[in-house]
């Protein structure tokens, strides 16, 4: 089974519940942070780093010598990384998609490709959860490429826990298409509503069952609570505002390390996601 944890807005507790979920279950667990542009589950599981390897993606290289600046690369890139000005053609890494359409229509078979290394992925363990986290170097645009490269990783003989970037835009989509359940941390005040409606209205339409947790739960309005209610969405657990919680996160420590009752009630939260599958 395969579980995303994702959220419409940061700082809800994502990587919290990620995290917490992982080591309550414990044995035969791939926690994978696809949260690339900013990851830190690794703060809370502190697994041993094993292995690490140069994530690319390919860029095109023009032929100089065999180009004969027709535009015809230009006209088919959908995302104007391509570009050709009176017998000067310019490439933009950056906006490449890496979809290789410029150098199969060449005509003249001058664009071929390269790899660009855009960040690189960690993989370790601690105990029997095995943890994988894509790192994206500084300054990149785009973020998807190394996400699905994080996500070729997942071990279908695991629990698996995708902790997603924040947010419904393309980077989320990436982390939690193809999952077959999704957790929604979110908190109960007008920003963290206004982005959960965002959040339900996406995985709908990808079509992926999914449930609510509300983070520091006793805090703000029951507006979250008044409107999962109107549409008919589980809220599966409720973490309230604690002082404990608050501590342990700011030293590093999953949830249940400081309250370790919290133990049973994650296992709940994975056996509920488990029967609504």
């Amino acid at each position: 089974m395969i579980i995303a944890i994702a959220s419409g807005k940061g700082g809800t507790g994502k990587t919290l519940v990620a995290a917490s979920l992982a080591l309550s279950i414990g044995n035969n667990v791939q926690l994978l942070d696809c949260d690339v542009e900013e990851p830190n589950a690794a703060i809370f599981i502190k697994p041993e780093i094993k292995k690490t390897v140069n994530a690319s993606v390919l860029v095109p290289v023009v032929d100089k010598n065999l180009c004969d600046y027709c535009g015809k690369c230009a006209e088919i890139c959908e995302y104007h990384a391509i570009v050709v000005v009176k017998n000067t053609i310019l490439i933009f890494p950056e906006l490449c998609h890496s979809c290789g359409a410029c150098s199969l229509l060449c005509p003249r078979q001058a664009i071929t490709e390269e790899k660009r290394e855009i960040g690189r992925i960690e993989t370790g363990e601690r105990g029997d959860i095995q943890f994988v986290q894509g790192c994206l170097n500084i300054g990149e645009a785009m973020s998807p490429p190394l996400i699905k490269q994080v996500k070729a990783l997942i071990d279908p003989g695991r629990i698996v826990i995708i902790d997603s970037p924040p947010g419904t835009s393309c980077p989320v989509i990436a982390a939690i298409k193809g999952c077959d359940f999704c957790l929604l941390v979110t908190e109960p005040t007008p920003f963290g509503l206004n982005d959960l409606v965002l959040a339900v209205e996406t995985v709908r339409k990808l079509g992926i069952p999914f449930g609510v947790i509300i983070n520091r739960s006793d805090l703000g309005d029951n507006k979250t609570e008044e409107y999962c209610a109107v549409e008919n969405i589980p809220i599966l657990m409720r973490i309230p505002f604690k002082k404990e919680i608050a501590q342990a996160y700011s030293k590093g420590l999953a949830l249940i390390e400081r309250l370790p009752e919290y133990k049973r009630k994650f296992k709940d939260l994975f056996n509920e996601a488990n029967s609504r599958y």
